[in-house]
Parts: C-alpha cells; sequence; structure tokens
C-alpha cells in the first residue's frame, strides 16, 4: 500500500503491514545527554509517536548536524545519519527528491541550524522541500561548553561572551515565517501533549515543515524558560500565548471563574498585535488565529510577541499550516515528463550540447 502524491506516476511512502509501538523504534544504543536534558522529553515524545505514522522503519530517515540534539539518529531504530555542522537540510534535500518513498526528518539546534546552517535552513523552507524539521532551541551552545548563540539574548554572558553578548538574536519562528514557511509551529520539550499533537500536524504535513522546541539545558543555560515554565517569580499562564486554529487568542491567569484574563487585538499604531486586559475590550475585538491564511503577515506579528532577547510572552501552537507545491514532487514531475516527451534522447542531448548557445574562443 502506497499514499498517492498530487502527481500521476508518483508514489509515496510505503505503509507497514501492522501496528507498531514505541519499543520498535528504540536503538539499543545507550542515552547519553546531561541529567535533566530536554531532550530525553523529546526524544520520548518522538518514539512513542513514530508509531502512529503507520510506515515502515526503514522508510523513515533522520538527518541530523552537530550539537547535542543531533545524537538523535543514534537513539532511533530507523535509518538516519548524523552529518556535518549546519548541512542536514541540504542533505535531507537531497534524500527528499531522489527518495520519494522516505520520511525525511532533520534534527538540529539553534547554533546549527541559525549559524552556519542558516542559508541551508531558509532555502529548505523557500523551496518547501518534504522535509520535517525539528529545531531543539536551548539559547546556547551546549555541546562545545556553553557559548552564546544565534538565540541567546543581547547581553549573555558565557565563555565566548565574558562582557555580555552584543548580537541581535534571531526568533526562529519569525525567520521561518518570512522565508515563506508552509509550516511553521512552536512547542515546549517539557509538555508532553502539546509537543505531541504539533508533531503529528507537522508529519502529516505536504512541504516542508519547521518545529521550533524550547528546549532547557540544565548545564550551561538553565532556567532560560522558567518564564513560561511557570517559575517561582512569574506565572506561565501569563506568558504562554496558546494558539488554535479559528479561535479568538485569549491567555492569562485564569478569574475566578476560570476564564482567561488576557487577549490579542491588532494594534493600529504599529500594524502588529497588542496584548490588552480582557475587561477593556469587545470580544469582537480579538484576533482570531488563521493558521492557514495565505498571507502570513498576522502569523508574523504574532511571533514579534516573542522578545527576542528575554521571554515575556511565548505564543505556543501551529502559527502557520497552508498548502503549496512542493520542490521534490516538483522535481520528480520534470524528471518523469522529460522522460515521457523525448522520443530520441541522444539528438536531444547532441542538441543540448551542440546547440544555438555556444561560443568559440579567439
Amino acid at each position: 500500500m502506497t499514499i498517492e502524491l498530487p502527481f500521476p506516476g508518483l508514489t509515496g511512502v510505503p505503509t507497514a503491514d501492522g501496528p507498531q509501538n514505541r519499543k520498535e523504534y528504540t536503538s539499543d544504543q545507550e542515552v547519553r545527554w546531561c541529567p535533566g536534558c530536554g531532550d530525553y522529553a523529546v526524544l520520548a515524545a518522538v518514539q512513542g509517536f513514530l508509531p502512529e505514522l503507520g510506515l515502515r522503519r526503514e522508510n523513515i530517515v533522520f538527518v541530523s548536524g552537530i550539537g547535542c540534539s543531533s545524537r538523535f539518529p543514534y537513539y532511533l531504530d530507523t535509518y538516519g545519519m548524523h552529518s556535518i555542522h549546519g548541512r542536514a537540510p541540504a542533505i535531507a534535500t537531497g534524500l527528499a527528491t531522489a527518495r520519494e518513498d522516505l520520511s525525511v526528518w532533520v534534527v538540529t539546534g539553534d547554533g546549527d541550524a541559525l549559524s552556519i546552517g542558516g542559508n541551508h535552513l531558509i532555502h529548505a523552507l523557500r523551496r518547501n522541500v518534504n522535509l520535517t524539521i525539528l529545531l531543539f532551541n536551548n539559547r546556547i551552545y551546549g555541546l562545545t561548553k556553553g557559548q552564546y548563540s544565534p538565540t541567546s539574548e543581547v547581553g549573555k554572558v558565557t565563555k565566548s561572551t565574558p562582557l555580555g553578548s552584543l548580537d541581535q538574536p534571531f526568533n526562529p519562528v519569525s525567520l521561518a515565517l518570512g522565508a515563506e514557511g508552509t509550516f511553521v509551529a512552536r512547542t515546549i520539550d517539557s509538555d508532553r501533549k502539546h509537543l505531541t499533537e504539533v508533531l503529528r500536524a507537522a508529519a502529516a504535513h505536504r512541504g516542508t515543515a519547521l518545529v521550533e522546541i524550547y528546549q532547557n539545558c540544565p548545564i550551561f543555560n538553565d532556567g532560560a524558560f522558567d518564564a513560561i515554565k511557570g517559575a517561582k517569580d512569574s506565572s506561565a499562564a501569563d506568558a504562554i500565548i496558546p494558539l488554535r486554529h479559528g479561535e479568538p487568542v485569549r491567555f492569562g491567569v485564569p478569574d475566578e471563574e476560570g476564564n482567561p484574563t488576557k487577549g490579542i487585538v491588532r494594534d493600529a499604531s504599529t500594524g502588529g498585535v497588542a496584548v490588552v486586559d480582557l475587561a477593556d475590550v469587545d470580544e469582537g475585538d480579538l484576533v482570531v488565529h488563521d493558521a492557514h491564511a495565505d498571507d502570513p503577515t498576522t502569523a508574523f506579528a504574532m511571533s514579534r510577541l516573542t522578545d527576542a532577547g528575554y521571554l515575556h510572552q511565548a505564543p505556543i501552537g501551529i502559527f502557520r499550516q497552508v498548502e503549496r507545491p512542493t520542490y521534490d514532487d516538483g522535481a520528480r514531475h520534470q524528471v518523469v515528463t522529460a522522460r515521457q516527451g523525448t522520443e530520441n534522447r541522444q539528438e536531444a542531448l547532441a542538441s543540448l550540447l551542440y546547440g544555438g548557445d555556444t561560443w568559440t574562443v579567439a
């Protein structure tokens, strides 16, 4: 049995012959991360979720770059490749284009994906290749012992910035939306239910799906996400802004009746969106989240609610989920068309090599 693709003559990823379980996706390798690392929670969620796909294990491949998160392929009993720094999206693009029978995943970190791998990431997104990209964001370089990363806040004191970072950090969701990503989401390592829901939607998406995962590094950047994890000096209810397609955006510490107390409205002065107390606005003024809107303007505005330096508010959920032709489907369609439309391939090749677009060097 195969999953049909949009173009004739092409087939999708073969499905499994019967039900699967988590154990089948767990390798015999010892998992080696620091105690308390958020990667453990993400690995457990992925291992538990993969059987739901109903695909053959030999038709699933995980490609990683360099970093703590990039050990993922060792711990999954699927095909996998621990590639080179920043290049995982490029390698995965080749796999997805050459092999339509594979479900291709990329596991990367904020340093791997957004520093040396920045160009590869944005081009995978704009091309809309059939990839599911898990971007672990701990806002630090963990594997190389605590240097600042492209998502570290301004003023961050690390081994490589003893007087504080001068770099303005990336907002990964804003970056992905700006690159015209067709599926862009954010979730948290410690929220197993939400993480699994987002992964399920990302895996079902045809095209590039990027999921930013806030992931705590207990050794080199512990507490980076306390604001959204219910730290003693803050309230997660006031910091987390849940995004649900088709629903008004509400959040905040519940009132006596258990209802949210804050919401999101459009800000006429900036053209973006703003946080307001629900008591001060009408229900009709609230922004209704539309993840399926073709124009990513509102989704981008929502992403800016997360300050690029410190986490005052963090929208969580699927920002954008739209359908668009994919690069690899289109490339394979061109190959099929070329093969079907060329009667004399040798003549066509000669025409290409010796045609009018040549010149003589004196």
